[in-house]
């Protein structure tokens, strides 16, 4: 027996009639809007970012609602991919992209180079850094710009 299953004209044709309709990014938020973040989520995402186990770290690195301060002790995490989560978070505080500009870690580096938010002077920076990848990513980037 097959589990490919074959419809009839008449049954894609009644999929396609009841299919639901495509909502715009902004009418799926207006029904499914985040809810605020509280005193009790910042204390969580302080605790978590203190935790034993690098990808709960990477977790609170990664959200919009980390603290500038705890974007600053994760900066500086000894696991490269905390470090990395900070280096691509588009709310990561610019000061702190620039010190990630100077990472041991090519990733972490690459990271910034890619970060929508990072400021000019980093990117000319970056421009210019050691590693073939991150000049490469810089280059991709800038390119990215042109076109759009």
């Amino acid at each position: 027996m097959s589990c490919i299953r074959f419809n009839t004209p008449a049954q894609r044709q009644a999929m396609r009639e009841h299919r639901p309709a495509m909502l715009t990014a902004e009418e799926a938020e207006a029904l499914h809007p985040s809810p605020p973040v509280t005193e009790s989520k910042i204390r969580r995402l302080r605790l978590l970012a203190v935790h034993e186990n690098p990808k709960i770290r990477e977790s609170v690195a990664s959200s919009y609602n980390t603290p500038d301060d705890v974007f600053l002790a994760l900066a500086r995490d000894p696991d490269i991919g905390v470090r990395g989560c900070v280096a691509k978070n588009e709310a990561t505080p610019c000061d702190i992209l620039r010190m990630l500009a100077d990472d041991r870690s090519e990733t972490v580096r690459g990271w910034v180079a890619v970060n929508y938010f990072v400021p000019e002077d980093v990117m000319a920076k970056l421009a210019e850094d050691k590693s073939k990848t991150v000049r490469s990513l810089v280059k991709w980037k800038s390119q990215l710009a042109e076109v759009g």
